[in-house]
Order: C-alpha cells, then sequence, then structure tokens
C-alpha cells in the first residue's frame, strides 16, 4: 500500500523533469543576450521589411527567472573587455525582426541601443565569459561621442637661477638712478640741555644741524658750543656743500669758524668730510679741519638710537677730536684732544617734540690737559643733564 501511494509521486516528479529537460535549450535562448551584440544583426531583407520602431522597445519578455542557467553563458569570441553598455541606446532596436540563432557579427552596429530599459535581475554577470568577445568592427558612434578628460600635457621644469637672472633682479645700486629735484629742508636742535655745576654754577649746551637741498646737492649748517659760570667756554659754526656720493652718504665741503671769547682769538678752518649712515644704523659724521701756520685738526662724531617703545628712546653719543699742532691760545694740545660720551632719555609727545634726561662724561687728553691743568680747571667731568630735542 505504502508502495502504490508512492508510485504516482514518482511519477509526477520524472514527469516533470522530463519537461524541463525539454525547454531547456527554448530557455537558454530567451536569456541569451547574443542577440544584442554583433552576432544579433537582422539582415538586409527584415530591415527592409520593418522600419526602426523609435518608441523604447519592451524587454520584459527578456526577464529571467531569479534561479540562473545551470550552465555559464557563453557569448562566442566576442571581446567585452574594454566595453561600456552604459552609454549604448538600444531603443530604436526592433528585436522582433531578430532571430536568437542568428549571428552576424562583422556587421553588427550598437550605436542607437539602449539598455536602460531591459531588465536583468535574472541574469548572473559572474557566469558570463567576456574574454574571447571582438567588437573591433562594431560602429560605437555613441561610445565615441562620450567626452573624455583630455591628456594632461607636460609641464616645463623651473629653469635653474643663474648668476644672469640674479644681477637683473638685484641691479647695482652705487649709482643714483633717479632723484627728486624738489627743494626740501630740514631744522633740528638736537641737543639743548642744561645740568648743574659744582663750582660754576648752571651749565648749558647746544648741538644744532640743518640742510637744504634736493636729493643730490644740498647746503649744510651746523653749529654747536657751551656755557658754564655765566660765559660762553666755546661755540663754532660751520656752512658745508654736501654732494651724495653713495646711498645714505654725502660728502661735504666747507668752512668752520670759531668764535672766541674772553679776550681769546677766533679761528678758521677749511674743511672736508662725510656724513651718513654707517651699517647698524648708526650716524656718521668726520671732518677734518686745516687752519692757519699747518694747523690740522679731526672731529668725529657716532650716534646710535635704541628704541624701548614707539615713543621711549635712547640715544648714545660719542664723539672726539685731535690736533696735530699746540694752540695755547685757544686752549688746544697736540694728539688726542678730548672726548665726550653721553647717554639720553628721551620721550617723543610729537615727532617733533621730545624731552630728555641723560649723563655725559667728557675727559681732556695730552696738550689740552695740560692747559685745563694750569687754569685750575677739572681734567674730566661727569654731569646730570636735562633738555630738550626739536626738529622741524
Amino acid at each position: 500500500m505504502t508502495l502504490s501511494r508512492r508510485h504516482p509521486l514518482a511519477i509526477g516528479l520524472a514527469s516533470a523533469l522530463s519537461l524541463a529537460a525539454a525547454f531547456a535549450p527554448a530557455w537558454a535562448q530567451e536569456t541569451d543576450h547574443a542577440s544584442h551584440h554583433p552576432a544579433a544583426k537582422p539582415t538586409a531583407a527584415q530591415s527592409q521589411a520593418k522600419p526602426v520602431d523609435p518608441r523604447p522597445s519592451d524587454h520584459a519578455h527578456h526577464a529571467t527567472p531569479s534561479k540562473p542557467p545551470a550552465e555559464p553563458m557563453e557569448h562566442g569570441t566576442q571581446d567585452h573587455g574594454s566595453m561600456d553598455h552604459g552609454n549604448m541606446d538600444h531603443g530604436n532596436m526592433d528585436h522582433g525582426a531578430m532571430k536568437q540563432g542568428a549571428a552576424d557579427p562583422a556587421g553588427s552596429d550598437h550605436s542607437t541601443m539602449d539598455h536602460s530599459s531591459m531588465d536583468h535581475s535574472g541574469m548572473d554577470g559572474s557566469n558570463m565569459d567576456h574574454s574571447g568577445m571582438d567588437h573591433a568592427s562594431m560602429g560605437h558612434q555613441a561610445v565615441a561621442s562620450q567626452d573624455l578628460p583630455a591628456t594632461a600635457e607636460a609641464h616645463e621644469p623651473i629653469p635653474v637661477v643663474t648668476p644672469a637672472d640674479r644681477a637683473a633682479a638685484f641691479p647695482d645700486l652705487d649709482a643714483h638712478v633717479m632723484h627728486g629735484e624738489s627743494i626740501n629742508s630740514y631744522w633740528s636742535l638736537d641737543r639743548l640741555e642744561a645740568w648743574d655745576a659744582d663750582e660754576d654754577g648752571t651749565g648749558m649746551a647746544w648741538e644744532a644741524k640743518a640742510w637744504v637741498g634736493s636729493d643730490l646737492n644740498r647746503l649744510w649748517l651746523r653749529s654747536e658750543g657751551e656755557r658754564a659760570g655765566g660765559s660762553t667756554e666755546s661755540a663754532d659754526v660751520e656752512v658745508l656743500y654736501g654732494r651724495a656720493i653713495a646711498p645714505w652718504w654725502d660728502a661735504v665741503a666747507g668752512v668752520r669758524h670759531d668764535f672766541g671769547f674772553d679776550g681769546g682769538p677766533s679761528r678758521t678752518y677749511a674743511a672736508l668730510g662725510v656724513i651718513g649712515l654707517a651699517p647698524y644704523k648708526f650716524e656718521v659724521e668726520a671732518t677734518a679741519y686745516v687752519g692757519e701756520s699747518g694747523q690740522v685738526g679731526l672731529g668725529a662724531e657716532a650716534e646710535y638710537e635704541m628704541l624701548f617703545t614707539n615713543r621711549l628712546i635712547g640715544q648714545w653719543l660719542i664723539e672726539g677730536e685731535a690736533w696735530s699742532k699746540d694752540d695755547p691760545a685757544v686752549g688746544i694740545g697736540s694728539g688726542l684732544s678730548k672726548v665726550e660720551a653721553g647717554f639720553r632719555l628721551r620721550y617723543e609727545f610729537h615727532r617733533q617734540f621730545a624731552p630728555y634726561v641723560g649723563v655725559v662724561w667728557e675727559r681732556a687728553y695730552g696738550g689740552t690737559a695740560d692747559f685745563r691743568r694750569a687754569e685750575s680747571g677739572d681734567v674730566d667731568d661727569t654731569r646730570i643733564v636735562a633738555g630738550v630735542r626739536i626738529w622741524f
């Protein structure tokens, strides 16, 4: 009884397997996409018999079961290694006139095929073998028309900088190329100060300088002097012509006159020197003097300004004189005559007006020191000064 019941089930299963084996070739033809490739070109007669339908084809009948075929799909000897189906338009193809078994690889044209509406849900791409497909003879106008990025051109290497390039970038600045022709002026009372002397009461000193002219040619005026105990001990004035000889440097030539006081004689000298800004921003003045009876002197001065803030500025100063001969009438001895050094701290309420305080040390040397001792004067002196600096 059990055997009789199992016989109908076995007979039914065998019948189903027989039907599946019979219809397997037809099912494989429907899932085979060889008709979308060069092997599926319709004949000339078929193309003339039926015009191309511009509407998108309905590929619903190409939908395959979710279960892949038992064996991988083969596309003959065609090569899909470099083919891109994203830009192919199958919208104008007529699949009604195409025969599933017909293949014409040499004349197939996929330029108007559109795969966007095809149902590939049942296809298993892993089983497809495209290694042998050859699309060399296919017309891919749609693929050829795709905008592809242009190949970047090779850039030329940066040339090596040569000495000629450096010379062109940094021309020689020794010669003045352009200069303003306008007339300008500068007037400065660099030091106007006073101090409290121990024996002579109050002392006072000044140093002034000015120039008028253009960038190349200027008229320089300089003066300095000192008073102590109510009388003027020394005073001089210089009138010089200045000519620019290098960036930041002028050569000067002119006349210096020393005034005589308390019955002392006056002296006049020819002057020749330089004025400029040395490296590290040292302001330098050096002048040689030639006077009567072959008297030759040299005076030099250097200043340096130290900025603590934009308004609080410290000024260092050192100056000295030397003479070739003794001149007892004016208290000058041969050799190094005197040296003065000082530091002044000023506060610029305005750039053109700045009061200051400072300390100054002065010492006489050689024959000049001897003359001071003979007159019961001090050879060296240190004093606290207060003054003002003005320019316009």
